[in-house]
């Protein structure tokens, strides 16, 4: 059996669910009657075969309407891994880094060809924290403090998640000075990111090595799993650039949250038009029992 959720960014109307399910119907899904999550945002329709069929006949159909289509075994995960810049919070930490330092167009231009999936990550980062060389470590929390929000959404999916007994990773690209009080806003149990080498209170322009990349958000997301013993069905990523690719592809969900095309294209589900409570909604979690 699978499940199409549709989450609507404004309102869910009678009528929307009405039109997705006879498109099911065409599609030869063989959908049963829905059923709110919370009425008038998200409802859920299970159908029976064809999921392919399915996304076929229901993206794009319905304005300002996300669809998460997805088995119903295993629908509620009890491992979140999720990318910090872009995702959990609105900005690339990075770029807005670079603006302190008066270079932001030529880094924020890296950082877009990167999170495509044109340049090489690891290369790419270290170019870019080259540029940095020199700049006063005071940078970094005048940054934290004036430029990085959170993504709305971002407190409750993980707060909510863990309330229910979920293990919740945030694992960045990016550096552990902004990923670590981020991290613990936002309160997930651990939090893997970059680490900037500072010497005499100054930015050396260089990254410890080991560098967290793709591989290290796949590894992440593996190893989390082996540890709780849990079926890959369990885990739920998201992310918005070409580095969280393979874990979207390894997990049970994975989610592309505002993404670039590249990742939009492969991710199980994509999230356009609403905030991070989306991924409750997948989950077929309704408002009264989220966790603020």
């Amino acid at each position: 059996m699978f499940i199409v959720t549709l989450i609507a960014s404004a309102t869910l109307r009678g009528g929307d669910i009405s039109d997705a399910r006879n498109r099911l119907a065409a599609a030869g899904c063989d959908p049963v009657e829905p059923v709110w999550i919370d009425e008038g945002r998200a409802a859920d329709i299970g159908f029976a075969r064809q999921a392919a069929a399915a996304r076929a006949a229901l993206e794009g159909v319905l304005p300002g309407v996300d669809l998460v289509i997805q088995q119903a075994r295993h629908r509620e995960k009890t491992l979140l891994v999720a990318d910090m810049d872009s995702t959990m919070i609105g900005q690339e930490c990075i770029d807005e880094l670079a603006d302190y330092a008066g270079i932001k167009p030529k880094i924020a231009a890296v950082t877009e060809a990167a999170m495509r999936g044109e340049l090489d990550f690891a290369g790419a980062l270290d170019a870019r924290v080259a540029l940095l060389t020199g700049l006063e470590e005071s940078a970094i929390e005048r940054c934290l403090a004036e430029r990085v929000t959170l993504t709305p959404g971002a407190q409750t999916l993980v707060r909510t998640m863990r309330a229910r007994g979920a293990t919740t990773i945030l694992v960045s690209g990016g550096f552990t000075r902004f990923a670590g009080p981020v991290g613990e806003r936002i309160g997930f149990e651990r939090v893997i990111a970059n680490r900037l080498v500072i010497e005499a209170g100054r930015l050396t322009g260089a990254v410890e090595k080991p560098i967290v990349d793709a591989a290290t958000k796949e590894a992440t997301l593996r190893a989390a799993l082996a540890e709780r013993a849990l079926p890959v069905e369990a885990a739920l990523a998201v992310g918005d650039g070409a580095n969280d690719l393979p874990m979207l592809r390894y997990a049970g969900l994975g989610v592309a949250y505002r993404a670039k095309p590249v990742v939009a294209a492969e991710a199980d589900a994509r999230i356009e038009h609403g905030d991070l409570t989306a991924l409750l909604y997948a989950q077929g979690i309704a408002r009264a029992d989220w966790v603020a």
